[in-house]
């Protein structure tokens, strides 16, 4: 490891930010803040916002950026909130350093103007694709004279800076993971720089930004493997050092090709909507790619920042399963995360549904914090996301049940009078009941079904509907416990009230 390993993450606020690049940023933010520092070394994780391409930005996407990178529980060393050594930190600050840099590449013929107009352009890919040649560029404008150019953009001709790649020789990428890339040069395109409106390409940003801001290591997406040559022919090109690249392997959709909104969510954003837990997505997306032992799963944020190193990354593709990352938010849910804190957490999920007050959200003393905690830790195993606690526990939390039909409170084998009969002698002995005590609750229940002549699910199961308006629910007299006596007796009596409804009267 160099003394500092300065490393980045640059999204571009064009929408919600990919699973894809949450990774980019987590493999990211490891190597700075874990490995590198475990090293001895001076890690830094530099966040930048790649803004150039104006057409396509969305106004608040980089706040969201920003803070669903927060919520995912990554910190930034600089970056445009927190500033730096290297600010400004958006690259629609920085086009001054482009143009300078597009006029250097101009001075020393890497570059040239390129005046086709995009109707030429397409003319030629449409022609190349009818030869069943490769689409790109054709060097019309490479040999225009560096004089003639020059007049031309001062008419005010509109033109592009593209990059004059060499027509010979090879370039080599040297790729952390996959070890030498070897690219013809007589295959590789004159790309463009800095577009008419004077703002620059990708290619050239993030060159000139990761030069003057001394990053080290690059890891991003193995998408990015085919410009590798051109990025690496620009350092040569300006004179300088490249740092080392490492693509990260792709993630594929179940059942293979590109992961896309018609398999499921796909931003980090829509995770977070959907009660998923940071600590949980972290775990899951660290394992799409890197491995410590090939069976560990569960590693919490400081797990992975003592064992993430690079070297045990594979560049093989690795497989989005949603079934998997429900599973991993499940057992966070249900077996990590502590009962206060899980509380805190469905809090606003519940706020949003009615069930407590929206003060509770923030306020961790309201008592309706109180109130939801036995019905979230009576739950909790039965959640695998965040955003399933209001439907779970609303019978818990609301005074009145949502309507439902009576036939439910009818086992299957029995007769609505003789299910009548039974709550009508459970409401009797109610009272007499504590319901705090579990066990003693059971007792007198079963012995009540002895008594009717039914067996115990036969009396249980209408019990069970009356108090929560369903006919699944968590045991018995737990249900009943968290329901509270005053709230089964009023149930009860209503679903007394709905079955005489249905028994027939006297003849």
């Amino acid at each position: 490891m160099p003394p500092a390993v300065r490393v980045r993450f640059a999204p571009s606020p064009t929408g919600l930010l990919h699973v894809g690049g949450g990774r980019t940023a987590l493999f990211n933010w490891l190597l700075a803040h874990g490995q590198a520092r475990r090293a001895g070394s001076d890690g830094a994780f530099i966040l930048r916002i790649e803004d150039t391409d104006r057409a396509r930005l969305v106004e608040g996407a980089e706040q969201g950026i920003l803070d669903v990178l927060a919520w995912f529980g990554l910190t930034w060393d600089e970056g445009p909130d927190v500033g730096g050594p290297h600010a400004p930190y958006r690259q629609s600050e920085r086009t001054a350093l482009y143009r300078e840099a597009a006029e250097r590449l101009l001075a020393s013929g890497d570059a040239y103007r390129c005046f086709c107009s995009p109707e030429r352009l397409q003319a030629v890919r449409e022609a190349q694709v009818a030869r069943k040649e490769a689409p790109g560029y054709d060097r019309h404008c490479r040999g225009i004279e560096r004089d003639a150019s020059f007049a031309r953009a001062q008419a005010g001709d509109p033109y592009v800076i593209r990059f004059a790649m060499p027509r010979e020789g090879e370039t080599v990428v040297h790729d952390a993971l996959r070890g030498e890339i070897v690219y013809q040069n007589a295959n590789l395109e004159d790309l463009v720089l800095l577009k008419t409106d004077g703002f620059p390409t990708y290619h050239l940003a993030n060159v000139v930004d990761d030069h003057d801001m001394a990053v080290s290591h690059i890891l991003r997406g193995e998408e990015w493997i085919p410009t590798a040559p051109l990025h690496l022919r620009l350092y040569a090109a300006f004179g300088w050092e490249a740092p080392s690249l490492a693509h990260l392997p792709l993630i594929l959709a179940p059942g293979g090709g590109k992961l896309s909104k018609r398999h499921g969510s796909t931003s980090m954003e829509e995770f977070r909507a959907q009660g998923y837990l940071p600590e949980a997505l972290m775990n899951y997306l660290a394992l799409l790619g890197w491995s410590l032992d090939g069976e560990t799963e569960i590693f919490s944020k400081a797990d992975l920042l003592e064992k993430f190193t690079l070297e045990r990354v594979s560049p093989s593709p690795a497989t989005f399963d949603y079934a998997k990352l429900r599973w991993f938010n499940a057992h966070y849910i249900n077996h990590i995360v502590a009962l206060d804190d899980l509380v805190g957490r469905v809090a606003p999920f519940l706020a949003d549904a009615g069930l407590v007050d929206r003060a509770a959200v923030a306020d961790p003393s309201h008592p309706d914090r109180a109130r939801a905690r036995p019905a979230v830790a009576l739950l909790k195993d039965r959640m695998e996301t965040l955003a399933e606690a209001p439907d779970l526990l609303a019978p818990f939390l609301r005074d009145a049940l949502e309507s439902y039909d009576p036939a439910l409170l009818v086992p299957k084998k029995g007769s609505s009078a003789e299910t009548l009969a039974a709550l009508e002698a459970v409401a009797r002995m109610l009272p007499e009941v504590d319901l705090d005590d579990e066990a003693a609750t059971e007792a007198r229940f079963r012995a009540l079904a002895d008594e009717l002549g039914l067996k115990a699910g036969t009396l249980f199961m209408p019990i069970r509907v009356a108090v929560t308006g369903r006919t699944q629910s968590p045991g018995l007299f737990e249900t009943m416990r968290v329901v509270g006596a005053a709230r089964c007796t009023r149930r009860l009596d209503a679903a007394i009230e709905a079955l005489r409804a249905l028994v027939p009267a006297p003849a």
